[in-house]
């Protein structure tokens, strides 16, 4: 690979901050919920009050528009099913 091809994703990982290039994929996916869903956000906070089933099926509800929302069923659409199941394994509640 030339020198040039390299340098720009080099440089793009050198401004990031350590945190997100330290993150799991798990943790960059969820981190634009902690706006709303975090400790104190706005909505209620996901951590540990479902089990991995249920919130992948909120989130495929929202997805389809069978559960009503604002905007949570714009942002279900993004997702695909291997990150439903991401963010349902990271928010869910432990066994």
């Amino acid at each position: 690979m030339p020198k040039r091809r390299l340098a720009a994703p080099l440089l793009v990982a050198l401004l990031l901050p350590g945190s997100a290039l330290a993150a799991s994929p798990a943790e960059r996916l969820a981190a634009p919920c902690q706006g709303c869903h975090g400790v104190v956000g706005a909505m209620p906070t996901l951590v540990g009050r479902h089990s991995v089933a249920e919130l992948a099926a909120m989130l495929r509800d929202f997805r389809s528009d069978a559960r009503p929302a604002t905007v949570m069923g714009r942002i279900a659409r993004g997702y695909t099913e291997e990150e439903i199941g991401i963010l349902a394994r990271y928010y869910a509640k432990p066994d």
